[in-house]
């Protein structure tokens, strides 16, 4: 078991050094001067020259990725000054003369556009995409699950049909096309009867109270970004019935008595629902990353808004920061399903 998770999270480093690479070569190439976007066109050449020192970009290109590199890394070398104990709020572990070996959070340096740390920005965002794209994957799962067992219990009725034409319609619809059209009909059109806004955040500012948790927000985005997931899990879930139902172990199950609902529910679900499970976890890792748009359309505060907005000002540090976030999240995420695996189905071993 241990043997097996630190061979995939040994293949997760890869991956994630992989990822590292390519978006340090990417935001290296394009256009603009950190420095400049940082503090404005009419700034002076001494506070110019202040910036590109903070930012490394006074150094070749090799020390830059270095120095990208040691930012990044929780553990990294660094000089012991008070600028550097403030701005990487680390933990000394070892001193080598005016250098210190450390222990720190992962620094994605500052935006351009707010002078703020990317760790603080991606603090205040995450956790409103996080709660976004669960609830949308509970949602996904539960009526998925659901409308897939109804479809494969009454194969070829009317009840298949429309769970198929469902699942048809929700993988064929863009999740920024639905999203124009769920927000004008249930926010707009149905606002009187639904209740619901157009666009608006978890969190919204009352002048009395500060901020107040707004649920009523969450809805249509969160119906927005289930739409895809939920037809696939319908489509997965049906066929993988379907194909448990044909096996002799049900076969035997029926021979010997047993209820219905306990064939479909006790025997067959459990065993059909390993590619429902894949299909969850990559969704979910998706989700994140598919929801700037949907968070873009509904105004919702959360990564993929703030992301739309950093490269419209071509906030690179805000921007490489969430990428980076996603691929991290990608990465535990599928060594956890293997780990699932083994859960939900014996026959399923760790190497």
């Amino acid at each position: 078991m241990w043997r097996y998770a630190l061979k995939k999270i040994s293949y997760g480093l890869v991956v994630m050094a992989g990822v590292i690479i390519v978006v340090f070569v990417l935001f290296n190439v394009l256009p603009g001067d950190p420095a400049r976007m940082t503090l404005g066109q009419r700034a002076d050449v001494q506070s110019l020259e202040a910036v590109r020192k903070e930012f490394g970009l006074d150094r070749s290109r090799p020390a830059q990725f270095i120095l990208f590199i040691n930012d990044l890394s929780p553990l990294s070398f660094h000089e012991e000054t008070a600028d550097d104990q403030q701005k990487y709020h680390y933990l000394k572990l070892l001193s080598f003369n005016k250098n210190v070996f450390v222990l720190k959070w992962p620094y994605l340096r500052r935006s351009y556009q707010t002078k703020r740390e990317v760790t603080t920005i991606l603090s205040e965002t995450v956790p409103n995409t996080i709660i976004l794209a669960t609830t949308a994957m509970l949602f996904a799962t539960l009526v998925g699950v659901f409308l897939g067992v109804i479809s494969a219990v009454h194969k070829d009725t009317w009840i298949d049909r429309s769970a198929n034409a469902f699942a048809i319609l929700g993988v064929s619809a863009p999740s920024f096309f639905a999203g124009i059209i769920i927000a004008w009909l249930f926010g707009f059109l149905l606002a009187p009867l639904t209740g619901l806004n157009m666009s608006g955040s978890l969190y919204t500012y009352d002048p009395f109270n500060g901020e107040v948790l707004t649920l009523k927000n969450l809805i249509l985005p969160m119906v927005t970004l289930a739409l895809r997931p939920l037809a696939i899990i319908v489509q997965l879930t049906r066929s993988a019935m379907l194909d448990v139902f044909s096996q002799d172990y049900i076969r035997t199950a029926r021979a010997k008595g047993l209820g219905r609902n306990a064939i479909i529910y006790k025997h067959a679900l459990k065993n059909a629902m390993n590619p429902v499970i894949t299909a969850i976890s990559s969704w979910f890792a998706s989700l994140l990353a598919g929801s700037f748009f949907v968070e873009y359309i509904f105004g919702y505060n959360g990564l993929g808004r703030i992301t739309v907005k950093a490269l419209e000002m071509s906030d690179f540090p805000v921007v490489m920061g969430s990428i980076l976030f996603i691929a991290l999240v990608f990465v535990i995420i599928n060594i956890l399903v293997d780990v699932l695996y083994a859960f939900a189905d014996p026959r399923v071993k760790l190497a």
